[in-house]
């Protein structure tokens, strides 16, 4: 199953691609600035064929005052689109994490804590939906979507209930497992260090919101990205003027290709900004999502009637 949907989602990206490339050459080329600077880089080439000549002013100590701009808007280019892409790729080690933590979680409680009845099986498999629950309620949170069904068949009716009126519901759903780990403990199903490790394995997710947080409510710098576009604009208006010399009409096609090239950059910058959102660049945090699922419930299914193994006296027997 887990393999279908990465075939699938992987198909999906090419189309998404392709048609986001479409669109983005589109907009860049028929958008009022796009149409703008064609006209403009048609009249710059229309007036040297009318032996109107505009030149750039001459600098002391600049030989080429293109060539310097290039360097400087190059540096700042690469600067946004890295920054930009460690952004994504810092989320989505976070989110890999968090797919490690949830099947070590879930293994650790399906595993350690004792049965003693059969209404103990069904704690443990309502907690590890919990942890599923954990991760989609997450999703939901970073791209400040309100609770919904997604949550409802993982958890009771008093509990989804109870999510919807939290600020926080990650953060409660963690409270729940904290709370049911220590009940385990005080029940007597699980030791001290069964119990510490469990603990680690749920202060990693912990840890692994607070991350993903830190991205979401983090943004890049307003005034750059403002900075940076103005950069671009004017490069785009300078740039025809020295072209136009040795391309004439070719001038506005060159243009209409360069243009696309700068300003898609710089919308690269702002599109892997924010990982987390319901863009087709952003990460597939509902492939994700439905791959915890997938994983808890075959566990669940694979070992609900397993009894290859039960307790006595801590210790098993066949």
């Amino acid at each position: 199953m887990e393999a279908k949907i990465l075939r699938l989602h992987g198909r999906k990206i090419k189309l998404i691609l392709f048609n986001f490339t479409l669109a983005r050459f589109n907009y860049f080329n028929y958008s009022p600035l796009g149409i703008f600077f064609s006209v403009y880089s048609f009249a710059i080439a229309l007036l040297y064929y009318e032996k109107i000549h505009i030149t750039l002013p001459k600098i002391d100590g600049v030989p080429n005052v293109v060539l310097s701009f290039n360097l400087v808007l190059s540096l700042l280019l690469i600067f946004r689109t890295n920054t930009a892409y460690d952004r994504f790729w810092e989320g989505r080690k976070l989110w890999g994490n968090l797919v490690n933590t949830v099947r070590n979680l879930n293994r650790g409680i399906w595993i350690i804590i004792k049965e003693r009845e059969a209404a103990d099986r069904e704690e443990k498999k309502a907690a590890m939906r919990l942890v599923v629950a954990f991760a989609i309620a997450m999703k939901l949170h970073l791209r400040r979507d309100p609770v919904n069904e997604e949550l409802l068949s993982l958890m009771s009716a008093s509990e989804y209930s109870k999510l919807q009126n939290t600020d926080h519901p990650p953060l409660e759903i963690t409270f729940w497992l904290g709370e049911y780990l220590q009940h385990q403990y005080d029940s007597q199903t699980l030791d001290v260090y069964q119990l510490n490790v469990l603990q680690k394995l749920l202060d990693e997710l912990v840890n692994i919101l607070g991350g993903c947080e830190g991205i979401s409510k983090t943004p890049m710098s307003l005034s750059y990205a403002i900075y940076l576009r103005q950069l671009v604009v004017l490069y785009c208006l300078i740039l025809p003027v020295e072209l136009v010399s040795g391309l004439i009409w070719w001038t506005t096609p060159l243009m209409i290709f360069i243009r696309f090239i700068l300003f898609g950059i710089e919308e690269i910058g702002s599109e892997l900004e924010n990982p987390f959102g319901h863009n087709p660049n952003d990460l597939p945090l509902d492939v994700i999502c439905r791959t915890i699922l997938c994983n808890t419930e075959n566990i669940i299914a694979v070992n609900a009637n397993s009894n290859r193994f039960f307790r006595t006296d801590n210790k098993f027997r066949p």
